[in-house]
């Protein structure tokens, strides 16, 4: 299972609940080259691909699932992660995110629960073709006092329900 994040922010709770979900899933990897991304650019989405486009497809590749945990800027999703998101696009080979089962944990704990950010999320992904599993879509709200000094979710019943997550969108995969 690939581990996907929107935020750029190193100790954002978002970080926290895909560093969780790897903590609880040793087979899951968690991506970490977002802002190595160049611009997307559909001149550039060719071979060559720019190396760090061309591992985000490979990890895609090899992951038989991704989760997804993102944060929302000005009422969508974050400029970075979008750009993310652009390069899925044009890779239509298989193993691509094209009918690739997907997820996502909405972790914020704002009066608007980050829905404009997994809306916009839920529209890419249609667009693309992905496989959404609604049963592992979920919002579980991660203040910053539920994230231990190590950067991992402490609570318990939040690190069960992280923990939900993956376990259903790892049955979807199967």
């Amino acid at each position: 299972m690939l581990l996907i994040g929107g935020s750029t922010r190193a100790a954002s709770t978002t970080s926290a609940v895909l560093r969780t979900a790897r903590d609880l899933d040793a087979g899951a990897v968690l991506y970490d080259e977002l802002t190595a991304l160049p611009h997307f650019d559909p001149d550039d989405d060719r071979e060559p691909l720019p190396p760090t486009v061309e591992r985000l497809r490979a990890a895609i590749h090899a992951a038989d699932a991704v989760l997804f945990c993102t944060p929302e800027y000005a009422g969508a999703l974050p400029g970075s992660f979008k750009n993310l998101l652009d390069w899925t696009v044009g890779d239509a080979t298989p193993g691509s995110i094209y009918r690739k089962p997907v997820a996502w944990i909405n972790a914020s704990s704002s009066g608007t629960g980050a829905r404009g950010a997994h809306d916009s999320l839920a529209t890419v992904l249609g667009y693309v073709g992905a496989d959404v599993v609604a049963d592992a879509c979920v919002r579980i709200p991660v203040g910053r006092d539920a994230v231990g000094t190590d950067g991992l979710v402490t609570d318990p019943e939040l690190r069960a329900r992280i923990g939900d997550v993956l376990a259903t969108l790892r049955a979807a995969a199967t």
